[in-house]
């Protein structure tokens, strides 16, 4: 039997005045039904409801991991971003540390990473998922990286989730790319990697704190983190180094410290030899900063594959520890 969606979200949309047609909506429903077993006129519907938006198509065009680092930090290495972080940590440092231990990753970063997606829940994104999503699927812009075919699986992966978690598709916000809740879960992330923590039947990405804290534990936990092991550490750069090992893309640690130490980056930070490790480099105003990265900095880029971000988190990270330590 196929999928349906609520009575009321149907008769909403089949009396809306704003219908809209997006080139390939027959396409995508059909192949949504195909592939997800989903109600191809419901998908119709939902398709008429969503609107297409010329901001989320210029965002799209401007991402902030396009900046250097030197303009991408201050951004989110803020007094008021890592005071924020101390705070979220104390209020809620028993969630903190059981989904620190169930999942076995440090508690900073959990912290961390909801202060960079959304400033600990201040910064969810005010975009319609529908439309974002719908937008990014039929309007993708020329940015030599068509991604359109990504966004269209993620609409149906979203109108899935609806089914899932009762809710209501209208309705839900995000980021201009469709990621939801204080952890920013795209929707295939969200049916992939969240979790019930608090027990009541529904993974909660917004009102439950044990939702949120422990659904970002344990996509860290299902990508590899490593409990208490090193993330990145400052590299010593000789003149003969060779700068082919510079990671460019994929920050997949491969050679270990002393190979990467034969090839002119020696660790600033005494390390086990054989640690995995790769090099990032990140354009300072006086020139490239480089950096031993390990499997959990690697680990912070299956969130956003950026090094920026992973460097941002990082730092943000140690900036709390220290905080709430002190």
């Amino acid at each position: 039997m196929k999928r349906i969606f609520t009575l009321s979200l149907v008769l909403i949309l089949s009396t809306s005045c704003l219908a809209q047609q997006h080139p390939g909506a027959e396409e995508f429903a059909a192949k949504a039904a195909a592939e997800y077993d989903l109600d191809q006129e419901t998908v119709m519907l939902l398709l008429q409801d969503a609107r297409f938006k010329q901001s989320i198509v210029d965002a799209m065009s401007r991402p902030a991991e396009g900046k250097p680092w030197y303009d991408y930090r201050p951004i989110f290495i803020t007094d008021k971003r890592i005071d924020g972080g101390v705070a979220f940590w104390r209020e809620h440092e028993a969630l903190v540390a059981q989904a620190a231990e169930k999942f076995q990753v440090d508690p900073q970063i959990i912290v961390a990473i909801i202060g960079v997606e959304t400033f600990y829940g201040r910064i969810t994104g005010s975009y319609r998922v529908l439309d974002a999503l719908t937008t990014l699927s039929f309007y993708y812009p020329d940015t030599g990286n068509d991604r359109s075919e990504f966004f269209s699986r993620e609409l149906m992966q979203f109108m899935v989730l609806g089914n899932e978690e009762g809710l209501p598709l209208s309705e839900v916000t995000g980021s201009y790319a469709g990621a939801m809740g204080l952890g920013q879960f795209i929707p295939s992330s969200y049916r992939e990697y969240a979790v019930d923590l608090d027990g009541d039947g529904r993974r909660d990405l917004w009102s439950s704190m044990d939702d949120v804290i422990g659904s970002v534990a344990n996509y860290l936990h299902r990508h590899g983190w490593e409990y208490g092991q090193p993330i990145t550490y400052p590299a010593i750069v000789s003149e003969s180094a060779d700068m082919s090992l510079v990671a460019k893309r994929d920050f997949k640690a491969k050679e270990t410290v002393d190979e990467l130490a034969a090839a002119g980056f020696r660790s600033s930070i005494p390390v086990d030899g054989d640690r995995l490790a790769t090099i990032a480099s990140l354009e300072e105003k006086d020139g490239d900063s480089y950096h031993l990265t390990f499997k959990n900095f690697y680990v912070i880029t299956r969130y956003n594959r950026s090094p920026l971000y992973a460097m941002a988190v990082f730092e943000l990270s140690e900036a709390i520890r220290a905080g709430f330590e002190g």
